[in-house]
């Protein structure tokens, strides 16, 4: 069966070895998913391994089908109306699945995440400044999870929330936040990057994590241990150039030592929903993408020589080093060492980490 358009977007996106850096640097070379999936084998067999198996075509029509049963769409890397603000992070999701109102994403996010055990104070604060937020104009991002999320939720819900979630569109979880869960994808906007059938697991959380905060012009974390989610978030929308803002609470509180280490290492102070707004970067306004934005017009990587290949094998190891430190041991062009990096990725021989590392599998 011939693959066009959005099944074969999906199905690049599904296939083994294709994560979401290899996705969009095989569509900013190829400039579709039809002539990446073709390409695939002989990039595989330059990085030196077999062909990865690409995902089922009948896997990928049955998943379209349920998407369209549960009322739901897709929106792919490159598409118009995908966020620009998650465009622009390195391991923007190739393909999501949203169920709602879409013109949400069109405004200014706001990302709000915390403590799932947060104390009653820190969830009525949550609570009431997501509603402050969504009474100025802004949309409030978080995870549906328990806690803080739930009170930024149901505080945003009349003037805007989207709801990031781990699994799929149609398991609910936490399980007593079916009724939100509802009310979002009627109301608001629930996001997943998981197909339809997906029970969230442990290792989709950090995935789920960063669309949250790429999605947000800045993150907000209300209470938060030291080793927590939330704290992930709070990095990563650091790492993306995102605001951080943290709001402070009692030394006494385990539940705050997250938020005042957030502080003292120099995320703003937020007392109030003005804070956030004043801390805000005028210049990060996040968005969609333009209009018929594709790859199409996005300079192709150049091919590598067999001594390109050596010399950046060499250079890696099973010790995660960042791609900025192999360009500079090389002595080669950024765009080579891209190209061999997603020959080795494609070949299973490479994993990448957080952080812009990598590291031989």
């Amino acid at each position: 069966m011939a693959e066009m358009g959005d099944a074969a977007k999906l199905r690049l996106a599904r296939s083994r070895n294709i994560g979401p850096v290899a996705y969009a640097q095989l569509m900013m070379r190829f400039g579709s998913a039809e002539a990446a999936l073709d390409a695939i084998p002989d990039l595989a067999r330059r990085g030196g391994g077999r062909a990865p198996k690409l995902a089922d075509m009948d896997a990928i029509e049955a998943e379209m089908a349920n998407v369209a049963r549960l009322g739901a769409r897709y929106l792919f890397l490159g598409d118009s109306g995908y966020p620009a603000a998650l465009a622009e992070i390195p391991t923007a999701p190739p393909a999501l699945i949203i169920r709602g109102e879409a013109a949400l994403l069109q405004k200014p996010i706001i990302a709000m995440v915390g403590a799932r055990n947060a104390s009653a104070a820190a969830r009525r604060f949550a609570r009431d400044l997501a509603f402050r937020l969504g009474a100025e104009g802004y949309v409030v991002v978080s995870g549906l999870a328990r806690g803080i999320d739930t009170a930024a939720h149901t505080g945003s819900l009349e003037s805007g929330t989207i709801a990031v979630i781990a699994g799929g569109t149609d398991i609910f979880y936490p399980p007593e936040n079916e009724e939100l869960q509802v009310a979002i994808s009627e109301r608001g906007l629930l996001i997943a990057e998981q197909p339809p059938g997906s029970e969230p697991k442990a290792r989709h959380f950090p995935y789920r994590n960063r669309i949250i905060a790429g999605l947000g012009r800045g993150t907000v974390v209300v209470e938060a241990a030291p080793k927590s989610g939330s704290l992930i978030t709070a990095r990563q929308a650091n790492e993306f150039g995102r605001d951080v803002m943290a709001v402070p609470g009692s030394p006494l509180d385990p539940r705050a030592q997250g938020c005042n280490q957030l502080i003292r290492d120099g995320a703003a102070l937020i007392q109030s929903a003005e804070d956030v707004i004043a801390s805000l970067d005028p210049f990060n306004i996040g968005g969609v993408r333009e209009p018929g934005a594709d790859y199409s017009g996005e300079p192709v990587l150049p091919d590598a020589s067999d001594s390109d290949r050596e010399t950046i094998t060499e250079l890696l190891g099973p010790v995660p080093v960042s791609v900025d430190e192999i360009v500079r041991q090389a002595g080669l062009s950024p765009a080579i060492v891209q190209t061999v990096l997603l020959e080795l990725e494609l070949a299973g021989r490479l994993e990448r980490h957080a952080g812009g590392k990598v590291s031989l599998t």
